[in-house]
């Protein structure tokens, strides 16, 4: 009996040990499964990253200064701020839905590196036949960040077969 409440303790320990390191490892604290996205402001031109809601996937990244994006043209918005974004993802600079619908306006280039720690640009695409204007603090694009996963590359001669083959665009149709 004493044995097995001693296999039992030990059990337990190691599942608490693995469960603190796995935290630790992916950047939690422990009893915390929040994970941190760091920002420094650059200038006191800078906005501090927000959500729009609760439960918004991404968080709203604001021009730092006055730019026209040409109509279609393209523009580098400057936001003043620099991110680290949290181990094992990296961050995504995706369109606001209002400006894609409303204004025509696409957001290119759009992977910050977990390791990159300079100004944050946002390259704009204006598809519309008007230019647009962007004021200081106006809220150009949202950082989503996603996991990554980093895996080991193999050169090979041939790859697997697959039912599609090399079939590309339009190759798996529309319906």
């Amino acid at each position: 009996m004493y044995r097995r409440v001693r296999f039992i303790s030990a059990l337990f320990y190691i599942r608490t040990m693995a469960g603190y390191i796995w935290r630790l490892l992916c950047g939690r604290m422990r009893g915390n499964n929040e994970m941190i996205l760091r920002f420094a402001k650059l200038s006191e031109k800078a906005h501090a990253p927000m959500k729009g809601s609760e439960y918004a996937a991404g968080y709203d990244l604001r021009s730092a200064y006055k730019y026209i994006v040409p109509a279609h043209g393209k523009e580098l918005v400057k936001t003043d701020l620099q991110v680290q974004v949290p181990p094992g993802t990296y961050g995504r600079v995706a369109p606001r839905s209002g400006l894609a619908w409303k204004n025509h306006i696409d957001v290119g280039a759009g992977v910050i590196d977990a390791d990159y720690r300079g100004n944050v640009g946002i390259v704009l695409f204006n598809h519309s036949n008007e230019d647009f204007e962007i004021a200081p603090g106006d809220r150009v694009a949202q950082l989503i960040c996603e996991r990554i996963i980093y895996p080991k590359l193999e050169e090979i001669e041939f790859l697997s077969d697959t039912s599609r083959g090399i079939g590309g665009f339009g190759s798996t149709g529309t319906k």
